[in-house]
C-alpha cells in the first residue's frame, strides 16, 4: 500500500472545527462535507488539493471535539494521508475507523514543507521526500489497522 502526492503543510493543534466548520455538521454526506473541508484556515484547500496529495500537520492534529464528520471531510477531499507530528486520539481511532491512512511522525512533520511531493510506503513506514530528496520513518501499520484502511474502514473490514 502506498501514497503518492503532494504536501499541504498545516500548523500544531489544528482542530476539527477548522477540519470542517461546525456549521456544516448538519449533514453526514461525505462530498458535502469535503466541499467546505479546511476552507476557515485555508479558504483555497479545495482548489489546490489533488486526488492522492496528503496533508501534514504538526501536533495534536484533529484535537476537538470527537466527531467523524472531520476525518470523512478529509478523505473525501482525495487526501491519500495524513502525516503529523502527534495526533489527538479520537481523531485518530476515526481516522482509522473510516479507512483514512494516518501516520506519526515528528520528524517528517518539521521537515516536510507546503508543496512537497511525498511518496509514503504503508508496509514500512517509510516517507520519501521526493523534493528534498530526504526520507523519515513512521512507525508502519500493524497488519489489522492495514486490513481496516485498506477495505475502507472498520465496517467495511468486518463484513468481509
Amino acid at each position: 500500500m502506498k501514497a503518492n502526492g503532494f504536501a499541504h503543510k498545516y500548523g500544531d493543534n489544528v482542530d476539527t472545527d477548522v477540519i470542517i466548520p461546525a456549521r456544516y455538521l448538519n449533514t453526514s454526506d461525505p462530498q458535502e462535507l469535503a466541499a467546505h473541508c479546511m476552507e476557515d484556515i485555508d479558504p483555497d484547500f479545495r482548489k489546490k488539493i489533488a486526488p492522492g496529495d496528503l496533508i501534514v500537520g504538526g501536533m495534536n492534529f484533529g484535537c476537538g471535539s470527537s466527531r467523524e464528520h472531520a476525518p470523512i471531510a478529509i478523505k473525501a477531499s482525495g487526501v491519500s494521508c495524513v502525516i503529523a507530528g502527534s495526533f489527538a486520539r479520537i481523531f485518530y481511532r476515526n481516522a482509522i475507523n473510516i479507512g483514512l491512512a494516518i501516520l506519526e511522525c515528528p520528524e517528517a512533520s518539521g521537515k516536510i514543507q507546503d508543496g512537497d511531493e511525498l511518496e509514503v510506503d504503508f508496509d514500512s513506514g517509510v516517507i520519501c521526500n521526493r523534493t528534498r530528496g530526504e526520507s523519515y520513518q513512521a512507525e508502519p501499520f500493524p497488519a489489522f489497522i492495514k486490513e481496516i484502511i485498506e477495505k475502507g474502514g472498520l465496517l467495511a473490514s468486518l463484513r468481509g
